[in-house]
């Protein structure tokens, strides 16, 4: 077994589909371990941790491609080689043949009354081009992540300045006049608005709107980072400003982790002169300001969509959402039957997340009734997992934080990480499994396909013990999603997990689980 390398002097290919292209190539007979990429200081880092590196490969600079790869003797790097310009021949007439400018300017000079640019690079590059395209008058959706604070406040500032939106960095869903952008979810054309500090939050949302009949009209991302005192808001104030404004836009829905409380206080100055019905979600935050403003409060991303649709229609104001689709007695009974099958030893709960608000909102739900919940992404710094791939007693992990993604792609484009982990959670002390599953634009053509091998696995081994795993899973989506709703709740359900409607229903059956479980120690 030998460590081999070959280059490609000034080749340039892109990160997501070199990490796509990776998985299929660690796939073949002889390869041991394998890393594809351009030759920059994080991925040769990443070579020299999986002892890939090579003299050739150190030599290189960030505007090179290669290959490093730990070989048997079943196969030689010509085979590999000849498997990647196959599979990067793929990609390529997939893309299309239409015209793809190489530059900002050069995409202007084509078409010049563009208004929105949509930039993912590196980090360190990113500041730049968010620079260029607004001072181009172009409104920014920023996917990168690694973009200083400081970067961040001066890009918002001018885009402020400028009235542009600068929404990012690592921002991933926005729709703006009902085209999506990065990962998001096909939903009907509505009045409903949303300004979003959250991904999969904000996907949630826009999904259950959609499903409980109601329509969005625009998707506003911020980027994780805007509400904090640092940024001060500007994309969240700046966001509820255009859709105040916005004749389509009757109801605003906004959505967040609890903001620094100045930021709070801001926006929700901005809410009680807004004119329109509000909405506010800040994940956990004070409930009393929220309503002080004249905002409709929530206690779940369910319980946004569902008093948001409400006031679409003209209706009153709705009561919190805390239940169920169907009768609660037969979720007791449910919770009963799952938890009679238990044995003795199994008393704990994980969570795999691909979404890491969906992530929080079920340790927030949850805490209550469990206590301490270990997690990558903890809701106390007393609660950090010493070591991200190792569980401990209640533990709910966010497969998306940056622990799991250094040279691969997201997990909802690439969920071969949370499906590895599905089977190794399955310990004798494991009683229940909580997962999401997001559809929609940018993310994995068949999620739920995915981990269904191993959701029957886990649960056929547990069995094999004498003993029982529940897997509970909520699907993040729409019928209107390629991969289709109805189809990825069936696969989930076929392969024995049960399917909630959302993910606070599925979180709060988790907990009635796990109560009876301890009810009956």
């Amino acid at each position: 077994m030998a460590v081999q390398t070959t280059i490609r002097k000034n080749a340039y290919y892109d990160s997501v589909t070199l990490m796509l292209i990776t998985k299929d190539l660690a796939k073949l007979p002889g390869v041991v371990d394998i890393l594809v990429g351009m030759a920059t200081e994080l991925n040769k880092e990443l070579a020299d941790n999986l002892n890939l590196m090579t003299p050739e490969l150190e030599a290189l600079s960030a505007n090179d491609f290669f290959v490093t790869a730990s070989l048997t003797e079943e196969t030689t790097m010509e085979k590999l080689t000849e498997a990647l310009d196959d599979l990067l021949t793929k990609k390529k007439s997939s893309g299309g043949s239409s015209y793809r400018p190489a530059t900002l300017q050069s995409a202007l000079n084509t078409i010049p009354d563009l208004n929105l640019a949509l930039i993912s690079l590196p980090g360190r590059y990113a500041a730049e081009e968010v620079e260029k395209a607004l001072d181009a008058g172009l409104h920014v959706m920023l996917f990168s992540d690694n973009v200083s604070i400081e970067d961040e406040k001066r890009l918002k500032e001018k885009a402020v300045s400028k009235d542009l939106l600068m929404m990012g960095p690592d921002c991933g869903t926005a729709m703006i006049n009902h085209v999506p952008l990065a990962f998001c979810n096909v939903v009907s054309a509505g009045n409903i608005g949303i300004v979003g500090a959250s991904g999969t939050g904000t996907q949630e949302i826009m999904s259950l709107i959609d499903q409980l009949g109601g329509g969005v009209s625009q998707v506003i991302g911020t980027g994780g980072r805007d509400l904090k005192s640092e940024i001060g808001g500007l994309m969240m104030l700046k966001g509820l400003e255009a859709l105040t404004q916005d004749p389509e836009t009757k109801v605003i829905v906004l959505v967040s982790k609890p903001p620094a409380p100045e930021i709070a206080e801001k926006v929700l100055s901005m809410v009680k002169a807004a004119g329109k019905p509000v909405v506010v979600d800040f994940i956990g935050g004070d409930r009393r300001a929220i309503e002080a403003a004249g905002a409709a409060a929530c206690i779940s991303l369910e319980d946004a969509a569902r008093k948001a649709v409400a006031l679409s229609r003209g209706e009153e104001l709705p009561g919190d959402f805390s239940g169920f689709d169907v009768p609660e007695a037969d979720i007791d009974a449910l919770a009963d039957h799952e938890a009679n099958k238990k044995t003795s030893s199994q008393k704990y709960l994980r969570g795999l997340f691909t979404g890491g608000t969906l992530a929080d909102e079920a340790m927030k739900l949850l805490g209550p009734q469990l206590g301490t919940i270990w997690s990558n992404i903890p809701l106390k710094p007393e609660d950090q997992l010493k070591d991200v791939k190792v569980s401990s007693e209640h533990t709910i992990i966010d497969f998306g934080d940056d622990a799991f993604t250094v040279g691969r792609p997201h997990p909802m484009i690439d969920p071969s990480t949370r499906s590895e982990r599905i089977v190794e959670e399955a310990a004798a002390e494991v009683a229940v499994m909580l997962m999401d599953v997001v559809l929609g634009y940018g993310s994995h053509p068949d999620p739920a396909g995915e981990v269904a091998a191993q959701i029957k696995d886990a649960r056929d081994n547990a069995a094999k013990a004498g003993g029982d795993l529940t897997v509970i899973a909520s699907v993040c989506g729409t019928e209107g999603d390629p991969q289709g709703l109805k189809a990825s709740r069936e696969t989930l359900s076929e392969a024995g997990a049960i399917v909630m409607p959302s993910n606070a229903q599925a979180v709060r059956l988790a907990a009635k689980i796990m109560k009876a479980i301890q009810n009956k120690q």
